[in-house]
Formats: structure tokens, sequence, C-alpha cells
């Protein structure tokens, strides 16, 4: 043994380990341990010490071992010392936490947690040793953070009230704690979880008490400038609460890619969780409507939203719906209700750009392939090959001669039956088309459709065509008897009306109706041949709706009986030169339970094709692979 090693045992043994006194029997190495371990605690409660004094008494039982045999574990700060010092700084930490919970809030907490953290790592690198870094970190971890997340989370101003009050900076610390005693963040992700179902769910709840509110009366659905804001708000009260959960899902969206980027540092376990919980909501099975209306919101923005927006707009309008379209676990339910909406704004000329339409239709091929969009780009060739046709047969009447006063213009939209979802249009949407009782065409209407079936089946031998009257519109001029003027005189009155294909056939009905002579209601229906259901909401178009009473309907009401006398409104007087009548509706374009119901049905109809056809490959597939 060397003379230095010789020396420092007399000094442990006759110095360190002797009693204080000799009315003390304690040694001065734990009364030294219990003088650094007070000035340490001294110095956690704010005050000054003196750091060198304490730090040359550490480097001293660093440089002392317990016995003879010099191995690290034996040297007297790990063996005395540090032990101590760690178990007084759990108890320490450990009572603290206790009284943080009580006495402060969630923020307060996370600031003192990560404060006591890094006080602890400084003291390690100034006064004590770096090797008790890392434990004296975990002691603080743990009683900080490990054992008290849970109870920290599910504060009253924990992570609930972070989120809803957008305390950004204070989730930021919840999340930097979890990560350090949790690489999975559990605690976190399920308050947060929590936290978004719940809101999804709220959202949810007000649509459906909204679309559960009473109906709006029927009026008619025409273009009047005159409506007032409150009168259109009462007609698409279920609409307008589509297209805000729409917007309340979307904004609960920006809000937690806000929160998620801002304070969880774009955590990809986060990201996945705030995923999975917005799915959860949006495919609720009490909530069956998200397709539905997702397909509206795109519908509405289609026909109005995106007018005058710039391209990068209307491009972010388009990846809003995108994004909701991604949580969507029936895609197929989805692509059923787009269909429709989409079939009516082509069909009525309701879209503003047609380009903008086909710009979603590529991003839906991006996000969900090509079987998705297939049936949507067909809708569009067949408007564009119908565009053709209308042209080719105007010249071709052209070409039959000279042109005829009173000669019919036609444009034509040839529909293929398997495209488009064609029972959507009209009132009768659970009808089989085939089923439909023929329309009975004037002569005039008559002749001109005789005249395309001849010219189609000339291009394409071998197709049927069937006329759906109830999906058409005409223009047509309606002149009024002469009224006296301001100066006297008499004077007609010229209105260019445009109607349904139904109410054209008739308003040419009382073309030679005789003055001051009437049709009942079942006397129109007998011949024209247009459904009951139809033809009521055509006549109250035409007879009810008070700015265009074509008609004088008798007993006036607005309801329409079998009974029922319409005669000719010689009185009628416009403001207008050119009018469209609407046909009635009832202004809410969400479906009702029972239309809701046989969507889902014909869904899952189809989905059983697929599923046999799937299972009849895999049979094949497993009968090619058995060996013979």
């Amino acid at each position: 043994m060397s003379i230095y090693n010789a020396a420092m045992v007399q000094f442990r043994d006759e110095i360190l380990n002797s009693p204080i006194s000799a009315t003390d029997a304690r040694a001065i190495l734990g009364l030294l341990n219990h003088v650094v371990l007070d000035q340490i605690q001294m110095e956690r409660d704010g005050d000054v010490i003196d750091k060198q004094l304490i730090k040359s008494c550490v480097w001293m039982l660093e440089g002392l071992h317990e016995d003879e045999n010099g191995s690290e574990e034996q040297r007297l700060y790990n063996a005395s010392f540090e032990k101590e010092y760690l178990d007084t700084s759990r108890i320490f930490y450990r009572n603290e936490s206790e009284l943080l919970l009580r006495d402060s809030d969630a923020g307060a907490y996370c600031k003192h947690a990560r404060r006591r953290i890094y006080e602890e790592d400084e003291r390690c690198k100034q006064t004590l040793l770096d090797s008790t870094g890392p434990k004296i970190q975990k002691v603080v971890e743990d009683e900080l953070i490990k054992n008290r997340i849970h109870e920290l989370v599910e504060m009253e101003s924990g992570v609930r009230f972070m989120v809803d009050n957008d305390r950004l900076e204070e989730l930021n610390l919840v999340y930097d704690l979890n990560r350090r005693v949790d690489e999975r963040k559990a605690e976190v992700t399920r308050a947060i979880q929590k936290r978004i179902v719940d809101m999804g769910t709220d959202i949810n709840n007000d649509a459906v008490a909204a679309s559960q509110a009473p109906a709006a009366a029927p009026t008619a659905d025409a273009n009047d400038k005159a409506k007032g804001p409150a009168q259109e708000k009462s007609l698409n009260q279920q609409t307008v609460a589509a297209i805000k959960w729409v917007e309340d899902v979307l904004a609960l969206k920006d809000k937690f890619d806000k929160i998620w980027r801002d304070a969880f540092e774009t955590d990809n376990l986060l990201q996945a969780a705030i995923t999975r919980s917005f799915g959860d909501f949006i495919n609720s099975p009490t909530f069956p409507r998200s397709s539905e209306y997702i397909s509206l919101f795109i519908d509405e923005n289609m026909k109005k939203g995106i007018k005058g927006k710039t391209e990068m707009e209307v491009d972010s309008v388009l990846e809003k719906a995108i994004i909701l379209l991604r949580y969507v676990v029936d895609k197929d339910l989805f692509e059923r209700y787009y269909k429709k909406h989409l079939c009516r704004r082509l069909l009525m000329n309701k879209s503003i750009s047609n380009e903008v339409e086909k710009q979603m239709i590529s991003k839906m091929k991006i996000e969900l392939g090509n079987n998705f969009t297939l049936k949507l780009e067909a809708m569009f060739k067949d408007m564009t090959i119908s565009e053709e046709l209308t042209a080719g047969f105007k010249k071709h009447v052209e070409g039959l001669g000279d042109k005829e006063p009173k000669r019919i213009e036609l444009a034509i939209n040839v529909l293929t039956g398997m495209t488009w979802p064609l029972e959507t249009m009209g009132g009768t949407a659970a009808e089989d088309e085939d089923s439909r009782p023929r329309c009975n065409f004037p002569a005039s209407v008559e002749k001109i459709k005789r005249g395309f079936e001849k010219f189609y089946s000339q291009k394409h031998s071998g197709r049927q065509l069937t006329w759906l009257a109830n999906m058409g519109s005409a223009d047509i001029k309606a002149v009024f008897p002469k009224v006296q003027q301001k100066d006297g005189s008499f004077k007609e009155r010229r209105h260019d009306l445009n109607v349904s294909t139904y109410g054209m056939v008739i308003l040419l009905l009382f073309n030679e109706l005789p003055a001051g002579r009437y049709f009942t209601f079942e006397e129109i229906q007998a011949q024209t041949n247009i459904p009951p259901s139809d033809l009521i909401r055509n006549l109250q178009s035409l007879a009810v709706a008070p700015k265009t009473r074509i008609l004088v309907k008798e007993p006036m009401s607005k309801d329409v009986k079998p009974t029922d006398r319409f005669s000719f409104n010689e009185g009628f007087n416009g403001k207008f030169v050119k009018i469209k009548v609407g046909v009635v509706s009832s202004g809410n374009k969400v479906e009702s339970d029972r239309e809701r119901r046989e969507t889902e049905k014909k869904n899952d109809d189809s989905r059983q094709f697929c599923i046999e056809a799937a299972v009849v490959r895999i049979m094949k597939y497993v009968s090619w692979q058995t060996p013979t």
C-alpha cells in the first residue's frame, strides 16, 4: 500500500468514521452527509449556498473508499452520500408533487416540473458529480411526472382545458413531460383522443338536432331575386346543417393540426392517434350521414361556393373535401351520393365550372384510385357526346329544308343507363324508371321527338332511347291578352317562361282551351299521363307560387286535390320578361330517413356482388394452386 493510500485510509477511519463527541456516537461522515443534504435543500428552497465548499466535500468523498478493495461502487460518495441523497430527494419530490397538484394549475405544475429537472441537472454539474445526473433525473421524473401524469392530465386545468382554450405552450409542456417517461405518450394520447371524440360527437349531435327540426313548408324553388335571406335559410335548414357539420369538422381538424404542429412537435404517434379519433366520430354508428354531408359540401361549393375565388382558394376548398374523405370508411356510399349530386349539377347546369369538377375528380382518382372515378368520368363523357349530338341534330334539321316559323329547338342529353343515377331526379327516387308512366307529349313535341329518334338510330343502331321528361326543362313564349296601358292604349303582354318539361306539357294543354273553361286535376292527369306526385308539384309551381301564377286554381289553397279546377290566368302580370318557374320542393336536399335507408340498401346490394365476385376469384385461385 502506498503512503497516499495509507494516509487516506487513516483519514477515513480516524476522522470520518469517528464519533462526533464523547456524548454523540454518530459518525462525522453521517454529519457531513446531513450538512451537505441540508445545503442542497436550502438551495432548492431558493437560498444561496457555498457551492465550492460542497464541491470540495464531494471530491473528498469521491476519493475515499468504504473498504480496502477500492472498487467504484465502494467509494464513499456512492455508498454513503449518493444513496441518501437520492432517497431524501425522492421523498421531497413526492411531497412536493402532492402539494402542487392540490394548490396549483396544470400549466404551473408542468413549468415547475421542467424547472426542477433543469435545476437538478445543473446541481450535478456544478455541485455534485455528473454521474449522479441520470439517477436524480429519474427520481424527479418518477415522482413529478410518471407517478402523477394521469392526475395531471385529468386536472380541471389539464389537457381538456388547454385544448379548449388553445394553451399550446402548456400542452407542449405536458407533451414534453409525458415523452420523458413514456415513449408512446400514452396519457397525452388518450386525453387528446377522448377530447377529439367528445368534440366530434357534439358536432354530430348538433347536426342530428338540426335535421330533426320541423321541416320547412314547401315553396317554389324559383330564381327569385326578391326572396329574403331569412326565407332562404328556412328553406334549406337541413342543408345548412349539413354544410355546417362539414365546416365544424374542418375547423376541428384545423385546430388539432395546429396543436399537433405547435404543441406536439409533429409527433408521428400523435398524428396517427388524431387520425383514428377523427375516423371514430365521423364513422360513428349513431351518425350515418357523414358521406352524404361531405358530398353536399362539395355540391354547394361547386354550385356557388367557389364563385369569385382564386385558383389557389378553389384548390384549398377541394383539398378540404379530400381531407374529410380520407376519414370516411364507407367510400362506396360517398360515391353513390356524389354521383347523385353530380348528376343534378350536370343536367340542371348548376355547376360553376366543369374544369373545377374535373379537377375534383382528378383529386379523387389520386386519393382513391381509378376504379372509384370511372363512372364519374363517364358522366362527363356522356355530356360531351350529348353536345355533339345536339349540334349534329340541329345541322341535320337545318338541312331538311326551309325553317318552320314554329319549329322547336331541341337540346338533348343522352345518358348511359348504367352510369347515371337517374332515379335521383324527380320526386319519386325509389321508383324504377322503366315502371314510370310515359308522358303524353303534345303533337309538335312528339314530332321532333320522333325525328331525333330516327336521327339517333341511324348513328347508333340497336340502341333504345327512353325519354325521361321529369329531368328536362323548356323555354316557351307566353302571350297574355291585351290590357290598357297608362296612355290609354292596349298592349299584349309577352313573357319567356323557363319551366320543367312537365310544366311545358301542362301549359300547352291550355292553348286549345276556350276562354272561361277549365281543366280539373284528373283531366290534366288523364291527358298528360304525368305521375300524380310530379303533377302536383308542377301545378303548385304554376298555380300556387305567388310570383309565377300562370294558371288560376279553384279553390285557391296550397294543397292540390283531384277535384281542383285550373284555368289560364289572363290577368298574369310579371315584373320581368324572362321568368323562371321553379318546381315546388321542400327545399331540404338532405335525404329523409326512408330515402337514406333505401340508399344504404342499394349500396349493400352492390357490395354483395363485389363480395361474391371476390369469393369466386379466391376459390379459383385456391383451385389452381391445389395439386392434382
